[in-house]
Formats: structure tokens, C-alpha cells, sequence
């Protein structure tokens, strides 16, 4: 498992969530579950492609899209 960076939506500036995923390949499936108070941009079992950003954080793999 590995962790990457899902934005949340409806949130009026830009929010990433830490969320575990199963890397297969060169992309990522999303696992766990989303809390009842957020809106992911993408949902648990999704396969998504990341690529590296800089967050507040440091630099992180986020997700970008749906595969």
C-alpha cells in the first residue's frame, strides 16, 4: 500500500485528502472509505493515474484521472 493525494471537492479552495491505494503498474487503485462529511474527486476502487506535485506538505503523488 502506498499513499496518495486525492483533492476533495466542494470545499472552495483546493483540499487533498491522503488516502491508501494498491499501486498496479504505473497507476493506483484507490482503497478505505470516504468519510460522510467530504466529497472526493475520485472514490474508493477507482484506478487513477498520479503524477508528482508540490503540496504544503511537501512533494506527493495525487491523482489526476480516472483510467
Amino acid at each position: 500500500m502506498e499513499t496518495i493525494y486525492v483533492a476533495l471537492l466542494d470545499e472552495g479552495v483546493d483540499v487533498w485528502r491522503p488516502v491508501e491505494a494498491q499501486r498496479e503498474g504505473d497507476l493506483y487503485r484507490i482503497v478505505g472509505v470516504v468519510p460522510e462529511t467530504e466529497k472526493w474527486a475520485f472514490s474508493p476502487g477507482s484506478l487513477v493515474r498520479c503524477e508528482q506535485r508540490e503540496l504544503s506538505e511537501g512533494p506527493a503523488l495525487v491523482a489526476v484521472e480516472a483510467v
